[in-house]
């Protein structure tokens, strides 16, 4: 009686969500954690998304390494998705510039603006950077609009640092293998 009762209330809560349509609903990956009924085991599999995954790559590389933007995985790869950039990019530049925020000038591990920027927050300088690198900001789109990864480095630092680019290409394979 019990088990049916419980099977009831999750009926009530969880068909009308499923009765309504989102026009966001495309644009999500949604994990729907399975919650076992009281006195039983459940055998499902935890399902884990390809930008957890990234995430995860992320933050092991910089924990590791005792960087401050650790945990900030997870930001840089949806800000990655939504300007449409590589999600190795941000903290593979983050790593060069300033070792993961270690060595960051005012929430800046980019070195964005030369270092003469400063954001309030790590959360604003990955949005900033993430926009410019997508190519979504009219005042630097000429720079990293429909460009390859290669490219946008050139403009951001290899006119500066003949080596800068492979440099970055390398910090983003360790974080893709997760060394």
């Amino acid at each position: 009686m019990q088990k049916q009762t419980i099977q009831f209330v999750r009926s009530l809560v969880l068909f009308p969500f499923l009765g309504t349509a989102s026009p966001f609903a495309m644009l999500q990956t949604f994990n729907v954690p399975v919650i076992p009924i009281i006195g039983q085991q459940s055998d499902a599999p935890t399902v884990i998304t390809l930008n957890e995954e990234h995430a995860a790559k992320i933050d092991a590389y910089m924990n590791k390494r005792g960087m401050p933007l650790t945990g900030y995985g997870a930001k840089m790869v949806a800000e990655s998705e939504k300007n449409g950039i590589d999600w190795r990019l941000l903290p593979s530049i983050a790593i060069k510039e300033s070792t993961g925020g270690k060595f960051a000038c005012g929430h800046n591990p980019f070195g964005w603006g030369s270092c003469k920027i400063e954001f309030e927050t790590w959360s604003d300088a990955i949005e900033t950077v993430a926009r410019n690198l997508g190519g979504n900001n009219p005042n630097t789109a000429r720079y990293y609009k429909d460009k390859t990864t290669v490219e946008k480095l050139h403009h951001y630092n290899n006119s500066v640092v003949p080596t800068y680019t492979g440099e970055i290409l390398e910090f983003m394979k360790l974080i893709e293998e997760g060394k």
